[in-house]
């Protein structure tokens, strides 16, 4: 069963990720969610543009919204375009929505996507649920980092023989 679901995910083509969510925030959970949109940018999509950089995610009366995703208009569009910064629906299940609802309004916590893929030959996706780090936190992750690759390298350098 896991075997499948490695495969199923090797097969996603990335369109864009948001390389600075996983620096800015500390990702709690993960859920996979359908975009809805419309024809240009689909075909905009295909062309491998799109940015993830200010995006956000919101819920509002029950659903929930992606704002600030970047799409630039199709190049060969015409009075059908689309405008590059809309607010986007997002598709989850009315219990991802009932649940992630009361997360956020408990918690101090925020939905960030991560990256953006088709899957199937549909767009989707990966929203995490995330709660922001202090500069603190981000120092103790670079430092956790360096250390790591320190103690790599002189393994391998113990493989090697060098030491």
């Amino acid at each position: 069963m896991a075997k499948k679901a490695d495969a199923e995910k090797s097969n996603n083509k990335i369109i864009a990720t948001n390389r600075k969510a996983r620096h800015n925030y500390s990702i709690l959970e993960t859920f996979e969610a359908g975009v809805q949109l419309v024809g240009t940018e689909v075909k905009s999509l295909r062309d491998g543009q799109a940015s993830l950089v200010d995006a956000f995610a919101t819920v509002d009366d029950g659903e929930v919204w992606l704002r600030n995703l970047h799409i630039p208009e199709y190049h060969h569009g015409t009075w059908t375009n689309h405008t590059p910064r809309r607010n986007r629906k997002l598709l989850l299940h009315r219990k991802q929505i009932d649940s992630l609802i009361g997360r956020i309004r408990d918690g101090n916590l925020t939905l960030v996507p991560l990256s953006l893929y088709f899957s199937g030959g549909k767009v989707k996706v990966e929203l995490a649920l995330a709660r922001g780090k202090e500069a603190r936190d981000k120092r103790q992750d670079l430092a956790k980092r360096d250390a790591q690759r320190e103690i790599s390298r002189e393994l391998g350098r113990r493989a090697k023989g060098m030491t």
